[in-house]
Order: structure tokens, then C-alpha cells, then sequence
């Protein structure tokens, strides 16, 4: 497989069981040269068994919690982790993991730029279809948040237990002032454009979330609003609210999202 020009060393052919075999994926360790400040970045690329670098794949991009880096969505036993890479090996997909400026992340300037590179990087040198984005929690913030800022690059999102409102948001503040440049009260646009809930005509791509009732960490609320009025646009987003739920998604409801956006991208 030809890695893209900018990439330096990095390369990683091993299994998470092993050595790789052609009947096996293959886990690679990327780096790359950020080009909006220099410095170099990582994302965990999987890719899948028996890869044609001459036939077209789709991407499924997995974006990790706050206080986690690349390697959750790479490794990680919980159910969110697993169901992201299982549907992505069901589709023969190439598995993308990106630390987008672990660990507290949100989608800012920074992580938003890096993915951009990444996607332009990846299409570049490989024949790419669709492109997903799944995450939980921050990942699923920012899966939302990076539709909404580059819905022409992706073709669905499936959001897990994320918020839909940064300036509602009241968790974390310190590290997202950090990652967005300033507070609320100083850099309020950085807040609202990486907001989904303010740009639902943005969000023409099939979208799917999970939410529990009891979630205090990141509340549901943003998100039901927003699939609330993606439903009045015409839209069809796939909800799974659990009333009792907490800040977690169960393996069969990561599953159901994922499939749902690939079979609705159709």
C-alpha cells in the first residue's frame, strides 16, 4: 500500500494479535508533518485484510473521548471501540484513528486541520469512495462538529453520547478554551461554528446518535434538538435515546448506528 508523500516513518505491520498475515489486517502507526504548525501528528490506521490498493474503499474515521488518544478506537475493549471496528472490517473498510491533538481535542482549529489533511493525504494516493465518522463522547462531539464545518467530506456520521452545543456545554472548560483558542466569552464564533445544533442545513449526510437520559457528563439535549430539526428539514436521522442510560453506547447500539449511516449512503 502506498502511504501518502508527507507521511514519515511509521509503519507499524503487525496485527494487535501478532504478526500480519494477507488473511489479516494490518495496524499501522502513522505519522505525519501537520501542515498548519509543523509539528508532527499521529493517526492508527487499520487496514483491512486482502487490500486492493487498485480498488476503491470507503473510510471510517473513529474519533476518541476526552483524556484518550489514537489508540482507544484502535484497541480498546469497550463496546463503543469494538462496534466501530467490527463494522468497519465488515465493509472491508480502511479503519482511520487519528489523535486529532490528543488528549483533549474537541475539534479544534488544530484537530480540524490535521483530519483535513489526513482525508486529502489518503485520497490522494489511494482510490477512497465515502468517508464516515463515528466517535464517543469528544469523539462524538467532534464527529458532529467536523460534519458541520466539512460536510462535502463526509459522507455520514454515526455520534455517540456527544453534544451538539459547545456553548451550552459546561464540562471541560478549561481544556477546550485551550484547544479552541480562548473561552467562550472571548472566541464565542470558534464555539458556535464547531456547534452542529447551529447548522442543521449543513448536515445533508445521513446522521445517527445514541444518548442516555442520564448522561450528566455530556447531557443529551443538544443533540435530541438537533435530530428534532433535522426531522423537520426532511432529514431521517436514526436516534437511539435509552431513557436510563448514562455516558456509554452498548455494543448492538454502536453497531446499529454505523450500519445505519453506510446503508443510508447508499
Amino acid at each position: 500500500m502506498r502511504l501518502p508523500r508527507v507521511l514519515v516513518a511509521t509503519v507499524c505491520l503487525l496485527t494487535l494479535s501478532g504478526m500480519a498475515t494477507a488473511d489479516e489486517p494490518r495496524v499501522e502507526d502513522v505519522a505525519f508533518k501537520a501542515e498548519c504548525d509543523g509539528s508532527e501528528q499521529r493517526y492508527v490506521q487499520i487496514v483491512p485484510a486482502k487490500f486492493d490498493e487498485n480498488a476503491t474503499h470507503d473510510v471510517l474515521i473513529a474519533l476518541h473521548g476526552h483524556g484518550s488518544d489514537r489508540w482507544q478506537f484502535a484497541k480498546d475493549g469497550r463496546d463503543e471501540c469494538r462496534a466501530a471496528r467490527d463494522v468497519a472490517a465488515r465493509h472491508g473498510m480502511l479503519y482511520i484513528s487519528p489523535d486529532y491533538r490528543a488528549k483533549t481535542s474537541w475539534m479544534g482549529p488544530k484537530a480540524e486541520a490535521d483530519l483535513v489533511q489526513i482525508l486529502g493525504d489518503l485520497k490522494r494516493q489511494l482510490r477512497i469512495g465515502r468517508v464516515f465518522v463515528c466517535g464517543g463522547s469528544m469523539g462524538g462531539t467532534s464527529a458532529l462538529a467536523f460534519a458541520a464545518l466539512h460536510p462535502e467530506l463526509v459522507s455520514g456520521v454515526a455520534a455517540m453520547n456527544g453534544t451538539a452545543n459547545l456553548l451550552e456545554y459546561q464540562q471541560f472548560p478549561e481544556a477546550i478554551a485551550e484547544s479552541y483558542g480562548g473561552t467562550k466569552a472571548e472566541v464565542p464564533e470558534q464555539y458556535k461554528q464547531r456547534s452542529a445544533e447551529y447548522w442543521p442545513e449543513r448536515l445533508t449526510m445521513p446522521i445517527a446518535v445514541t444518548t442516555g437520559g442520564k448522561d450528566t457528563l455530556v447531557p443529551p439535549d443538544s443533540v435530541l434538538r438537533l435530530a428534532n430539526v433535522l426531522k423537520l428539514l426532511g432529514r431521517e436521522p436514526l436516534v437511539i435515546h435509552r431513557p436510563e442510560g448514562g455516558h456509554s453506547t452498548n455494543y448492538e447500539d454502536g453497531v446499529a448506528i454505523l450500519e445505519y449511516v453506510i446503508r443510508a449512503a447508499e
